[in-house]
């Protein structure tokens, strides 16, 4: 995961196979609909039959989140909670000013989507890719601040010669058992990086730093 091996979660998506792959998914919410104050699009990992992974070639690329895979941004952040939360996903709210939404402060979406263990693992892993000097979030490494995070691409073209069709930037990060001041978890999206030498990534990256 520091190194965001492509080919390493391509291959372990075949491992695992499609119907234990998607089974997953669906345990974590994929396609389903979120309870949510406005309109959500549904998770989805198939744009065709729905529930199914056609082939070899579209299961390995979904194990590194291309493929057909889609991931609402508010899903997103929610599935990232449980690595902090022990395995168990938390229902996002809105924060309205009257505070409408108190009640709603650490509502469980889903319990144990991970393993204790798992998610305690993959949460040490995504440390890692800010604090070790490989990891490919290591410019959001901030002194006095334990910071879990994961960078991402996506990119949208439906072919090796479309030129056209556009890059995703993803940084997914979120703060541990900081002292002065409440956890919080970011979930970041950048359109239209395909011309972009330092990556979607670091762009976003830069803009996020300044909130510490």
């Amino acid at each position: 995961m520091i190194h965001s091996d492509n080919i390493y979660f391509a291959r372990a998506s075949l491992q695992i196979g499609a119907n234990t792959f998607t089974e997953n998914l669906n345990k974590l919410g994929f396609n389903e609909t979120i309870e949510f104050p406005i309109s959500l699009a549904k998770s989805q990992y198939a744009n065709q039959n729905g529930d199914k992974i056609e082939g070899e070639s579209k299961l390995a690329d979904s194990g590194y989140g291309q493929g057909s895979i889609l991931v609402n941004p508010i899903h997103m952040a929610s599935i990232y909670s449980a690595f902090a939360n022990s395995g168990n996903m938390i229902k996002p709210y809105i924060e309205y000013d009257n505070d409408k939404a108190t009640n709603q402060k650490g509502d469980i979406l889903k319990q144990a989507v991970f393993s204790e263990e798992a998610a305690n693992t993959i949460k040490e892993a995504l440390i890692q890719v800010v604090e070790n000097k490989e990891g490919t979030a290591n410019d959001m490494k901030i002194t006095g601040t334990t910071i879990a995070g994961k960078t991402g691409t996506a990119e949208l073209k439906t072919s090796s010669e479309d030129t056209q069709s556009g890059t995703l930037g993803w940084f997914n990060c979120f703060t541990i058992n900081s002292s002065d001041k409440k956890d919080i978890l970011i979930v970041s999206m950048v359109e239209n990086q395909q011309n972009n030498q330092a990556g979607g990534s670091h762009y976003l990256i830069r803009k996020i730093r300044t909130l510490f």
